[in-house]
């Protein structure tokens, strides 16, 4: 195991290990703090000996997003108990209904833009983010969110709700969307533990027509204008890669009838049963003909060649698409 995770996750140990003895000095807890503070001090012993992080039946290297999500994990998936994997799709089943319940309303008209999005997990759980915050009435600026966090699995879910509660807590302050992220990017630093980062679009569409885009690390949103399709290249690094990060905007207006679409990698590195890959070529191809389209219509479209391209192979990976159409 590398030296820098050894050291993150001695930290965390030891932490939870003062917290326990501390609430076993108040009396707190009984034997079922004494038996997860047994837990720890084994889990450090592990970690002094070079044996952390390996399963104890296999000895081969248990799942990372696993171990990150909790320290204490001595198997792999594939020797967890029946009792443990039943747990383990509870906590899935779970997880999935809580990001469910995050997503915003599939289909919004707000300041004459019209908003739609496809939500496609590959499993019970996501690690995409998508988001759309507006304010009351027809009046202001809506912003709107795309991106996705690294990892799989519970770990991935949990952290995409970190960024929703994070964004839905600063939009309310007068910050540019660089600022915004800028902030957003402090928050995630602090409070995930290294490997993780997301990458992440953040938009302000204003009534005017105005946008501002802050492209964090993520595939280019493309501007679809009269058959012409350009992209918006990235204007920062993924959010979560370094503390002290400046992030810039970037800000163009749309006339009516034009759109922004933006994507996961779920959609542009989707392979088919030949191993072809999408790609970002293609969802440009698809935008540039078709004419006048709603920002319903633009996302069938897109998900429809997408289908095609597929031919039925299995998705690996987890897919979001978002359209925002100023509207005629």
């Amino acid at each position: 195991m590398a030296s820098v995770t050894e050291n993150i996750v001695r930290s965390q140990l030891t932490q939870r290990r003062e917290r326990l003895e501390t609430a076993q000095r108040r009396g707190q807890g009984g034997p079922e703090f004494a038996r997860l503070l047994a837990e720890v001090d084994a889990a450090l012993a592990r970690v002094g000996d070079g044996t952390y992080g390996l399963c104890e039946v296999c000895h081969d290297p248990v799942e990372q997003d696993r171990l990150m999500a909790d320290p204490l994990v001595r198997f792999c998936l594939d020797h967890l108990s029946e009792a443990e994997q039943r747990a383990l799709e509870q906590d899935l089943q779970v997880a999935g209904r809580i990001q469910r319940g995050l997503l915003p309303e599939r289909d919004a008209v707000h300041g004459g833009w019209e908003f739609h999005y496809r939500y496609e997990p590959a499993g019970p759980v996501s690690g995409d983010y998508c988001d759309l915050v507006r304010p009351q009435g027809d009046g202001g600026d809506a912003f709107f969110l795309l991106g996705d966090v690294s990892g799989k699995g519970v770990p991935a879910a949990l952290l995409m709700a970190h960024l929703h509660a994070t964004f839905r807590s600063l939009v309310a302050a007068e910050f540019s969307v660089g600022q915004l992220v800028e902030r957003a990017n402090r928050v995630f630093r602090e409070s995930t533990l290294s490997p993780y980062f997301a990458t992440l679009v953040v938009g302000r569409a204003a009534p005017s027509g105005e946008l501002e885009i802050c492209n964090a690390g993520h595939w280019p949103p493309l501007v679809v204008s009269d058959g012409r399709v350009t992209a918006v290249e990235p204007t920062g690094l993924p959010i979560g890669t370094f503390y002290s990060t400046t992030y810039t905007s970037r800000k163009l207006t749309l006339r009516r009838g034009d759109a922004l679409v933006l994507y996961t990698d779920g959609i542009s590195e989707a392979r088919n049963a030949g191993g072809v890959e999408y790609g970002s070529e293609r969802i440009a191809k698809v935008l540039s003909t078709g004419g006048q389209r709603q920002a319903r219509e633009i996302a069938e479209a897109c998900m429809g060649d997408l289908a095609s391209h597929m031919a039925g192979a299995p998705r690996a990976d987890d897919l979001t698409l978002m359209v925002v159409r100023r509207a005629l």
